[in-house]
């Protein structure tokens, strides 16, 4: 513990810990983080016991409130075994303080998931985040084994598996070339095959310069021996990413459908941290935050970096291994780091009728310029600027039954019954009104379920 507090020490944050390093079983074509492994060249990348008891202690003793999250993602975690996550359940559980919970989180491909995993989340109910992207095809189009072979099978062997040990479970759906022209097969896949009720979207932005871009298409895995170690540089996207106009309407479209069947029912993460805005309320992830700094990401050897998206040398704070965590996140360096989200937005964010809602996104997707010629722009401004203009009227609604005391679910019912006003007339098999280019019967005129 430090002598003196920091006083800059955010009362609560996030430290992501990665006790297998980069190393995963899969080969992901658009996981820039598996080139993260080029920063410990020759490195084991196992967390050792003493790190991961240092992790759980100060991230412990650095939290003010009642309530801790302990995380872990990779690479692939489960690469740790069961063994290693046991020992830290029973360790976190030693040092926690009293009136005080401890939260643990996961994030896998699922490949590995069996049945002792299943009882052992349950039994100490982890949030298990499953990375799916949608059905076979679109999953396997970039979701590949070190043979190249594609793992949906397996993913929705593990996803049953889950949901038969009735554990809590977050599919984290990546948005790229694949699926972004099919919004409501993925999300209709989540919702009616796997049963899924807590999901989040999570778009692909590869960035690369114009030299490394060709190197950048080929992926990331291990099977592209050229792959440079990824930083956020480079005004250029490789072909796997999404694009803008993609991103606006795929949100848009699974928007139409949640409001209008699954709220209350449904758990989608863009939706719920909108709607906090909308409600006045700042919203709990830093992607929509004014400022961030309170997100980090933890390596296998105890370095501490600025953020997840943000793991290279100039953003390395140092180790928990001889600086104390809260050292580490109340620095100069990393409170400069999270203010400069707010400080460099250019003036056409300034002027943006929805930053309330934005707050210019994550910066390591800021590298274009706006239409006078300024840096700083997000590269999804447009898809984010179409999305929060047309989710705008039903917020608001979802915001004023949140003030009146009325169960935010009404909502379904008021736009149902606009919608019988705005498509009176409208045949089943007529293209729908509202510019998705389906026919009626396929959209806005499905029976609800």
């Amino acid at each position: 513990m430090p002598a003196t507090w920091p006083t800059d020490a955010p009362p609560a944050f996030h430290v992501m810990a990665k006790p297998s390093g980069a190393i995963c079983n899969l080969d992901c074509t658009y996981c820039f983080f598996l080139s993260k492994e080029l920063l410990y060249p020759g490195d084991r990348f196992r967390m050792a016991d003493e790190m991961l008891e240092a992790y759980i202690r100060q991230t412990i003793e650095s939290h003010r409130g009642p309530e801790v999250v302990l995380a872990f993602q990779g690479g692939e975690p489960t690469l740790m075994g069961v063994d290693f996550f046991e020992r830290a359940v029973a360790y976190a559980q030693s040092c926690t303080r009293p009136n005080q919970t401890v939260q643990f989180t996961i994030q896998t491909n699922g490949v590995l998931l069996n049945e002792r995993w299943a009882q052992f989340f349950r039994d100490n109910h982890f949030l298990v985040g499953l990375s799916v992207d949608g059905p076979a095809d679109m999953h396997d189009a970039y979701r590949l084994d070190k043979q190249g072979r594609g793992t949906f099978d397996r993913v929705r062997e593990a996803a049953n598996l889950l949901r038969r040990y009735e554990v809590d479970v977050n599919v984290l759906c990546t948005v790229n070339a694949a699926n972004a022209d099919f919004p409501l097969e993925v999300y209709r896949f989540f919702r009616d095959e796997l049963g899924i009720r807590f999901m989040q979207f999570i778009p692909i932005v590869e960035r690369a310069t114009a030299v490394t871009l060709s190197i950048a298409n080929r992926g990331w895995g291990e099977g592209n021996t050229k792959r440079p170690l990824y930083r956020n540089e480079g005004t250029h996207v490789t072909e796997r990413s999404v694009r803008p106009e993609q991103w606006g309407h795929f949100m848009s479209r699974i928007f139409d459908e949640w409001v209008r069947r699954d709220v209350g029912d449904v758990y989608v993460m863009q939706f719920e941290y909108a709607l906090a805005s909308w409600a006045g309320e700042e919203p709990a992830l830093c992607l929509f935050k004014e400022t961030c700094g309170t997100a980090l990401a933890l390596e296998h050897n105890g370095d501490l970096y600025s953020c997840d998206h943000y793991v290279d040398p100039e953003h390395k704070l140092g180790n928990i291994a001889t600086s104390h965590m809260v050292d580490l996140v109340a620095s100069p360096q990393q409170v400069a780091f999270g203010r400069a989200k707010k400080e460099t937005l250019p003036p056409q964010c300034l002027r943006c009728d929805v930053r309330f809602a934005c707050h210019g996104e994550c910066p390591r997707n800021r590298f274009v310029r706006t239409k006078e010629g300024d840096e700083g722009l997000n590269y999804l401004c447009e898809g984010y600027y179409a999305f929060f203009h047309h989710i705008d009227r039903e917020m608001k609604i979802m915001a004023q039954l949140l003030r009146s005391g009325r169960p935010v679910p009404d909502i379904a019912a008021i736009v149902r019954a606009h919608d019988e006003e705005r498509f009176r007339g409208v045949g089943r098999n007529d293209v729908c009104p509202c510019g998705s280019g389906v026919k009626f019967k396929s959209c806005h005129g499905r029976p609800a379920t």
